[in-house]
């Protein structure tokens, strides 16, 4: 059994040497990754990506991220693919190979049937001098001194290098395509991440009641409001429902130590004015943001300066957002 130190070394080891052979890659960013950029972005059809065993599994995650940031993808297996799922390339797809050696068996028996087809090949390949290398229309050079495994077998480094190679390209396309936060959401509803990015104030405000005053009300009028609401706090408005103020239990509670006759007094005697508020338009995680760095719990929701709703600070967070 090793040691806690062996161990941590053994892990180490490991994160230095990936990130050794991924600082190679930069050597692949050339005109031919250009010209791979280029071609997806010009093309009318799909991109299918296909791999055999490990480069299988890191083709079907290039896949996620690719439908993820707006370039429509499929995964094909190359075992799968000669045995019957060739049928899910089209005309104007471009097929992307993944492989270290560029060797294989399956890949030899896929290329010229997908080089028949005339579809476009781009070879994401370990090994220039393979076959995958030799026929591919362009290539994404993914090579690796040595993988991080201590017998250099088990595809370690050389798979990282392919995901490299694959965010590249994703996040290369994603900019060129110039997607936008509000592209990203519409692929991402689900989750929380999708929350984040399109649950707005104005879909949370209606679970709350609106209490609201005007300036120039009675201070029974506004505790009976404040009472009814149950958001310990109110906004206050003028005669054009204008926001002028916030009214809080703390306001309340703060009169009621300074006075001992409160009848004559008036909503805006105790208000605060110039609250901060947001518009029912923004994201509730921009609510969130704002409560936290300005230490409160509600805030008033206003569209063209007039008061709509609240939002308050449990209604974010039991959806989910942090």
């Amino acid at each position: 059994m090793k040691s806690k130190e062996e161990i941590k070394k053994i892990a180490l080891n490991t994160i230095e040497n990936e990130i050794e052979e991924i600082l190679k890659l930069k050597t692949s960013i050339n005109d031919n990754f250009v010209a791979c950029v280029e071609l997806i972005l010009n093309s009318t059809g799909r991109v299918i990506i296909t791999g055999i065993g490990k480069s299988a599994n890191i083709a079907a995650k290039i896949v996620a991220t690719l439908n993820s940031t707006g370039t429509p993808s499929v995964f094909m297996h190359a075992a799968d693919a000669i045995h019957g799922d060739l049928g899910i390339i089209q005309k104007d797809d471009i097929v992307i190979c993944l492989s270290k050696s560029g060797n294989t068996p399956e890949i030899k028996v896929l290329v010229p049937i997908i080089k028949m087809m005339k579809n476009t090949l781009i070879g994401m390949v370990g090994d220039k001098e393979s076959f995958l290398a030799k026929n591919a229309d362009l290539i994404l050079h993914t090579s690796v001194s040595k993988e991080a495994c201590p017998n250099n077998l088990a595809p370690t480094s050389s798979t990282t290098a392919q995901l490299v190679m694959g965010d590249a390209l994703a996040v290369s396309l994603l900019e060129c395509r110039g997607f936008t936060t509000e592209d990203f959401a519409r692929f991402h509803p689900g989750g929380i991440l999708g929350k984040n990015l399109y649950l707005k104030v104005e879909d949370l405000m209606k679970h709350n009641q609106l209490p609201i005053v005007n300036e120039s009300d009675n201070i029974n009028n506004v505790i009976i409001e404040m009472t009814s609401k149950r958001l310990g706090a109110t906004a206050v408005v003028n005669k054009n429902n204008k926001l002028v103020g916030i009214i809080t239990d703390g306001d309340l509670r703060r009169m009621l130590q300074k006075n001992n006759d409160i009848s004559k007094l008036r909503a805006d005697d105790i208000l605060t004015k110039n609250p901060r508020s947001i518009n029912k338009e923004s994201l509730a995680a921009n609510a969130l943001i704002i409560m936290k760095n300005m230490n409160i719990t509600q805030l008033i929701v206003t569209e063209n300066e007039s008061v709509v709703g609240f939002i308050h600070l449990h209604d974010i967070l039991k959806e989910g957002i942090i």
